[in-house]
């Protein structure tokens, strides 16, 4: 599966669109190889001929879907016997609307399976390699959402918190170990994302969106300058995420739709 060669691998999931495309293209930039992770081929394969033709740089697809254990189970296999990996994006994630006595169990249970034990798995299988080389990074895309509570929404928001607070734990953890952490945590980006979920986002105000290449700039900045285990992108969303961590939870419902 993987090309030879003797540059930096990142792994990144959810590649095919959004902010894993364009941490693909970012990473690229700066001179790593890929293994790019999503479920559609089509869209892996071009991705790969842009990428490889643009920066110079070997791509190689692997086309799966995260929610299915056997699926995990493969990729956990190639992170784990790479001696070039450097960086671990788990990205990968979907939203649902509607309340939980009417949502699909089967739709649920993916989208806990995806937000928490896939990025658990990939880490575990990625961290002594990284541990053994003493550097290198693992991003866990989380969300704004992972401050608040909201109706309708109830295991988005449960899922990004795990992912924010498994982060927090994990860069403790490995302290003085070389290995970062970090926990990126967007507001509204414009993706493909609200779209899959059938959300009507066009009320939203202009200043309420960012896009996904100042998201990943900002990830990347904060790695390269040793920022804090959690990264907000975006003034308006640090000064959301202050007020969200302060008041009493209680309050918190109301404003979910910083979300």
């Amino acid at each position: 599966m993987f090309t030879e060669s003797t540059q930096p691998l990142a792994v990144v999931t959810g590649a095919s669109a959004g902010i894993g495309r364009e941490f693909c293209r970012q990473l690229a930039g700066q001179g790593y190889d890929l293994l790019v992770v999503a479920r559609d081929a089509a869209k892996l394969d071009m991705l790969a001929r842009e990428l490889e033709g643009r920066y110079n740089i070997a791509v190689d697809k692997f086309p799966a879907d995260l929610t299915l254990d056997d699926d995990v189970t493969r990729l956990v296999g190639l992170v784990a016997g790479s001696t070039r990996l450097r960086m671990l994006v788990n990205n990968a994630g979907f939203g649902t609307r509607g309340t939980l006595a009417d949502a699909s169990p089967a739709r649920q249970e993916a989208m806990l399976r995806l937000h928490t034990l896939t990025p658990m798995r990939l880490t575990q299988a990625a961290l002594p390699r990284l541990l053994e080389n003493r550097r290198g990074a693992i991003v866990n895309v989380s969300s704004v959402a992972s401050f608040l509570y909201s109706a309708g929404n109830v295991n988005y928001c449960a899922t990004k918190a795990y992912l924010t607070t498994f982060s927090e734990g994990l860069s403790a953890e490995l302290r003085g170990s070389g290995v970062r952490v970090q926990a990126l945590c967007p507001g509204f980006t414009r993706s493909e994302f609200h779209d899959r979920m059938e959300q009507d986002v066009t009320s939203l105000p202009v200043w309420m969106w960012m896009s996904a290449e100042q998201v990943v700039g900002a990830s990347l900045r904060n790695l390269r300058r040793g920022g804090p285990v959690i990264c907000v992108p975006g003034l308006r969303y640090k000064l959301a995420v202050l007020l969200l961590r302060h008041v009493p939870r209680r309050f918190i419902g109301p404003l979910s739709r910083l979300r």
